[in-house]
């Protein structure tokens, strides 16, 4: 099945030739028309869990495929908007987009990481991530790339310039969320990637994550996985067999 945006919506790997993720001036839509709501909620989801910010972060509006390129268009928006937003069962009005940098070791493994119990997804492991936000924008579009070296650098410590890469760049989507990912070969062996990693967060301030994770089979009950892992872990294993 396909919707609006052009895509497939059960999550089928694809490989893209470019993308372009512009960041339009203005309130999102959503964050406007709801914005007692997403208020109400986000007292809710405080009061449980005080550690939680309410920054600024990049909601799409509108993402859609032309021909192997997706172009998106988003907003500036408020985190709580979006804690609003994914509460919705039909979660209409907006898209949340992200990228997943899919480190894997040199025998044979991936690398992800377990969410410190403070964050929004606490227990849940994927790939090093984070929203994009105002730090990624240059001249009005979303650097992807530079979200990516970012967030792995910030949580774990790895640097992904020092990691091989084909430049191939894949999307997974769900109805109204896009998972850009692409993988990134480190020299090392996974027991080495996953005790620096955790040195790193051992020693870190204010660590969003817990644990490294080594990831060895497309086994979907082995980990709590975040529901965007499960199809890039099938495409992945799957095509290394």
């Amino acid at each position: 099945m396909i919707d609006e945006t052009g895509l497939k919506v059960d999550g089928t790997v694809m490989p893209i030739q470019s993308y372009r993720l512009a960041v339009l001036p203005g309130i999102h839509p959503l964050e406007e028309a709801m914005r007692e709501a997403v208020a109400e909620n986000w007292a809710v989801e405080h009061a449980a869990n005080p550690r939680l910010f309410d920054g600024r972060m990049i909601l799409q509006h509108r993402i859609r495929l032309n021909g192997a390129a997706i172009e998106a268009e988003g907003y500036l928006s408020s985190f709580s908007t979006f804690l609003w937003w994914r509460k919705q069962q039909d979660r209409s009005g907006a898209c949340h987009l992200f990228g997943y940098p899919v480190i894997a070791s040199s025998d044979g493994a991936l690398i992800a990481v377990e969410m410190a119990p403070h964050t929004a997804n606490a227990g849940q492991v994927y790939f090093a991530a984070g929203s994009l936000d105002a730090s990624d924008v240059v001249d009005g579009v979303c650097d992807l790339a530079g979200n990516m070296r970012r967030e792995v650098l910030e949580e774990t410590g790895l640097d992904l310039k020092e990691a091989a890469t084909d430049g191939l760049v894949y999307a997974s989507y769900r109805p109204r969320r896009l998972t850009f990912f692409q993988i990134f070969q480190f020299d090392a062996v996974a027991d080495d990637l996953i005790a620096a990693i955790n040195m790193f967060a051992s020693e870190a301030e204010d660590q969003e994550i817990c644990r490294a994770v080594a990831i060895r089979d497309g086994d979907h009950k082995a980990h709590r996985y975040n529901v965007a892992m499960l199809p890039i872990l099938d495409w992945y294993f799957r095509s290394r067999r």
